[in-house]
C-alpha cells in the first residue's frame, strides 16, 4: 500500500479504470461471440444485425484505447470475411 497520498489517489484511480476496462473488453468479446453465433446458426439477417453491433462495439473500444487501431481493424476485416462467406 503506498503512502504518499498522490500514490494512494493514483492506485484508486486506477483501480477503476481497470474496472471500466475490464467491462468494455468483457462487452466487446461478448457481442463478437454473438455474431459468431448467428453466422455459425445461418441466419444471414441475426448476423447482419449482430456485425453491425460487434463493429459499433469494436470502434467504441478503439476510439476508449481499450484495444490497438490494428487489433480493431483485424477483427472487423475477419468479422466482414465470415459475414461475406455466408451469402455464398
Amino acid at each position: 500500500m503506498p503512502n504518499i497520498k498522490s500514490s494512494t489517489k493514483r492506485a484508486k484511480i486506477e483501480r477503476v479504470r481497470r474496472v471500466k476496462n475490464k467491462a468494455v473488453k468483457t462487452a466487446l468479446r461478448t457481442t463478437i461471440k454473438k455474431f459468431n453465433e448467428a453466422v455459425a446458426g445461418g441466419d444471414r439477417e441475426a448476423a447482419a444485425n449482430a456485425y453491425k453491433v460487434a463493429v459499433k462495439c469494436v470502434d467504441q473500444a478503439t476510439a476508449k484505447g481499450i484495444i490497438h487501431k490494428n487489433n480493431a481493424a483485424r477483427k472487423k476485416s475477419k468479422m466482414a470475411l465470415k459475414f461475406n462467406a455466408m451469402a455464398q
